[in-house]
Order: structure tokens, then C-alpha cells, then sequence
């Protein structure tokens, strides 16, 4: 058994975050010799089941083994089940959460590396109503050219860690990674617990209240920054001085347009 393999392969398994105890299992199944086998793991995370079947296959040059792809299913209640299979790329791919996050219906912002070309950033989100010749969901992609800007869709309410660089900055990156996170928004001289996730699709971030309800359109407002509120109000006033303009413009044609006529009139 080449020993540096093994070491590769634990780490590699310990790297995309199904943890450490599988080396003992992945040595086992290198001893046996098979072309190919498969690790099954379960876990659960914010109260759901969730299962992984990890790929290997070895190699048909040498004695190596890879690490492929895994299988991820998330059982969300109610009888819905998700299930996707993630390929890895010299070693790199989804994580393990990562993967969660995805099939619980977060996108997640990743380095993505092609067979051929430049490696590039982009968010990156399942959609679960078109599926693929493999029984994959499809993969939406917003690429930095989009036009998403989390910083400033996270900036738009009244959130306390933003007071503080650094944890503004984990805020950040625990949003990148497709996390359901908690934050305190302060209102009205108090503090409230509520959790955000990142929705680059539509340029925003999702506000939920302290059971993870999503907060509706019409009551964010109340969430929002005063810096936010005052952008909303100039907004609104633009609007409004937009649509007088119209309607003067219009009535100007309009009484043009009768002059004209009464003109052409004997």
C-alpha cells in the first residue's frame, strides 16, 4: 500500500469537511485491492439529517486511489428529500456544508476551476426545478459581473456586527459560504436576534426572524439602517417628482394637442 496516498486521502477527506475518522475504513479498502469504493457517512446539522457516499476509484495507470465525487441527500422534513452528487477537481470542490447549505436552498460563493481556462469566482445555487441527463440539479452561476454586492445588500439593515470590522468581516465570509447566520439588528434602542442569508439571484439578502421564519417584503423595512431608510425616502421622492414631471408633460401635450386642433378647425 503506498502510505503517502492514504495520508493524501485522509487529508483530502478531512479538507472538504467529512471529518477524521475515515481513514481507518478508506486503509481497509486500499488493502482490499478493489478498483473502486465507497465510504457512507450520516450526520445532522440544524436539526436535518443529512447522508454522504464518498467516491473513490483507483487509478488505471498506477496503484493511487482518488477521491472523485460523493453523493449528499438532506432530508428537509415533510417528506422532502434533496439529493446531488458533487464532482471534485484536483482535490477541490464543494465541502461538505457547503453542499448541506446548497440543498437546503442557499447559494454559496466559490472559486470555480474548469477542465480548461482560468480559474474564476461566482456564486453558485441549485435549482431544484430542472434536473440534468445525470439526475443533477442544475446549477446557477452569478458571476462577479452580475453585479451582486453582499457588503452592500448586508449594509441595507440595522445590524450590529457591522459596528465592528472583524466581525463584519466573519459575517461576511460565513455568508459567502452559503450559511444561514445569526446577527443582532438593533431597533429602537434594543437588540434582536434574527438570522440572513445571502440571495445573489436577485441582488438581496433574506432577513428570518428568531425561528427562522422568513420575514415578508413588507415588514423589512422596519429592519433596515436609517442610512437605508433615508435612501428609501430620496428614492421615493425621486419617484414621486418623476411622476409629476409625467403627468405636467403630459397635460402640456395634451393642451398642445387641442390648440392644434382647434386651429385646424374652421
Amino acid at each position: 500500500m503506498n502510505n503517502e496516498n492514504l495520508q493524501y486521502l485522509a487529508d483530502n477527506v478531512k479538507y472538504m469537511g467529512f471529518g477524521e475518522k475515515s481513514k481507518a475504513d478508506i486503509e481497509k479498502n486500499i488493502n482490499s485491492g478493489k478498483p473502486d469504493f465507497q465510504l457512507h457517512l450520516k450526520t445532522e446539522i440544524n436539526n436535518k439529517p443529512f447522508e454522504t457516499t464518498l467516491n473513490f476509484r483507483k487509478s488505471d495507470t498506477s496503484d493511487l486511489y482518488f477521491f472523485n465525487s460523493y453523493h449528499a441527500s438532506l432530508n428537509k422534513g415533510s417528506d422532502e428529500k434533496v439529493e446531488q452528487t458533487f464532482y471534485l477537481n484536483k482535490g477541490k470542490g464543494v465541502t461538505a456544508k457547503e453542499a448541506f447549505n446548497l440543498l437546503d436552498g442557499r447559494a454559496v460563493h466559490k472559486e470555480l476551476i474548469p477542465k480548461e481556462g482560468q480559474p474564476y469566482n461566482a456564486w453558485i445555487q441549485l435549482d431544484t426545478s430542472v434536473t440534468n441527463k445525470d439526475h443533477n440539479y442544475e446549477v446557477k452561476q452569478f458571476h462577479e459581473n452580475y453585479g451582486y454586492n453582499l457588503k452592500e445588500a448586508v449594509s441595507k439593515f440595522a445590524i450590529k456586527e457591522l459596528n465592528d470590522p472583524e466581525k463584519e468581516k466573519l459575517l461576511l465570509q460565513s455568508l459567502q459560504k452559503g450559511n444561514l447566520q445569526s446577527v443582532t439588528i438593533e431597533k429602537d434602542g434594543n437588540t434582536i436576534k434574527m438570522f440572513i442569508a445571502a440571495d445573489p439571484q436577485y441582488k438581496k439578502v433574506n432577513l428570518y426572524d428568531a425561528s427562522l421564519k422568513p420575514v415578508v417584503r413588507e415588514s423589512l423595512e422596519q429592519y433596515q439602517s436609517t442610512k437605508q431608510l433615508v435612501n428609501n425616502s430620496v428614492k421615493q421622492d425621486t419617484e414621486n417628482d418623476k411622476k409629476k414631471e409625467a403627468k405636467q408633460d403630459s397635460k402640456v401635450m395634451k393642451q398642445k394637442t387641442e390648440k392644434k386642433i382647434d386651429s385646424l378647425l374652421p
